[in-house]
């Protein structure tokens, strides 16, 4: 195995998935297989034998019980795990308590679309938690990661020409399960805002929908702002939800970047991050700079990674910018404000 690939063990009680994934995950050249087991006293034999970077292991079988995994050995070498297993509401809340890394719902290996997205989340998140933090040359710490509380509740992000690419960039860069809660508008008709979602929720490990008037905002799930609609944030007893509505064009728009970012300055204000991407015209500039004199992080996309530099160049002019920076790095700059 290269020395700067990311070893993965695979433990599952079925040894023909075990095959699929590790067929799949080593379709990318930066992922190795060091092991793979059936049991779970096999596991941890093997485990302190091959010193694995990120572990996958299902849960859910009578003889194989991921969650003690979970519960038992990232406590005592700070090792990523991925869970895996029949699709569950219940599973997944487990995960979050344990501090397991992420869970994923098995797919019907029958079926080679599901298996090829399946093995595309995998990739992503074992990418995600391997990547070495500043001052360490290992994998993420998962008791420290476990912990992990942001100090922002609400992501808002903002773009126009170039947007949907750009926002497609971005989320992939910000799959964790303990982001806060992202809302968006796009200038998108209303017939392709419900599309765009969906295809972004299909290839993300994020939770993606086009918002509904009087959604939550939940950490870990992204609301897009429905076409033709204006969307703002409202703070609520117990968190925040979105108010979705219809209205007249605001700097030429519906839904409107500006609108969305001053209902977060009221709202959120210091526990909001701002974002505006590449696009057409000056919509966003104000909201933006209200978030920043309301103590908000603000992040504006450079010229050079823009479609259009007008959005985000306006702006800047006024001010409302802290940071300007690269679609490339945007993703983690925008980390290192949580």
């Amino acid at each position: 195995m290269n020395n700067h690939q990311i070893k993965v063990m695979i433990v599952d009680a079925s040894r023909l998935f075990q095959q699929v994934i590790a067929k799949g995950l080593i379709s990318d050249s930066g992922i190795g297989i060091a092991a793979a087991a059936t049991y779970l006293y096999d596991a941890r034999d093997k485990i302190l034998l091959h010193r694995p970077d990120v572990l996958i292991c299902e849960i859910n079988r009578p003889n194989l019980d991921g969650m003690a995994v979970a519960r038992q050995l990232p406590s005592q070498r700070g090792l990523p795990v991925i869970l895996i297993g029949q699709s569950d509401a219940g599973a997944a809340a487990a995960v979050a308590e344990l501090g397991a890394t992420a869970f994923i719902p098995k797919p019907d290996i029958n079926s080679p679309e599901e298996v090829k997205l399946f093995i595309l989340r995998l990739i992503r998140n074992i990418r995600l938690v391997a990547a070495p933090l500043p001052g360490r040359d290992t994998v993420w710490s998962n008791r420290s990661h476990s912990r992990f509380r942001p100090r922002k509740d609400v992501i808002a992000i903002g773009a126009s020409t170039g947007g949907t690419e750009a926002i497609d960039v971005l989320l992939q860069s910000l799959q964790s399960s303990h982001l806060p809660g992202i809302v968006i508008v796009q200038h998108i008709p209303a017939m392709f805002s419900r599309m765009f979602a969906e295809r972004l929720d299909q290839t993300l490990l994020l939770s993606v929908r086009e918002a509904v008037d009087g959604d939550e905002v939940k950490p870990g799930t992204v609301l897009l702002a429905p076409g033709e609609q204006h969307m703002e944030l409202v703070r609520t007893l117990y968190g925040y939800k979105v108010r979705c509505f219809e209205g007249s064009k605001v700097n030429g728009h519906c839904p409107s970047v500006d609108v969305l970012f001053h209902s977060v300055a009221k709202a959120a204000g210091e526990r909001s991050v701002g974002v505006l991407l590449t696009g057409m015209g000056m919509d966003g500039a104000g909201g933006l700079l209200a978030m920043r004199q309301r103590g908000a992080s603000t992040l504006a996309q450079d010229e050079a990674s823009s479609v259009v530099y007008g959005m985000p160049k306006a702006a800047f002019e006024r001010g409302a910018v802290q940071q300007q920076v690269s679609l490339s790095r945007m993703g983690q700059t925008l980390m290192s404000h949580l």
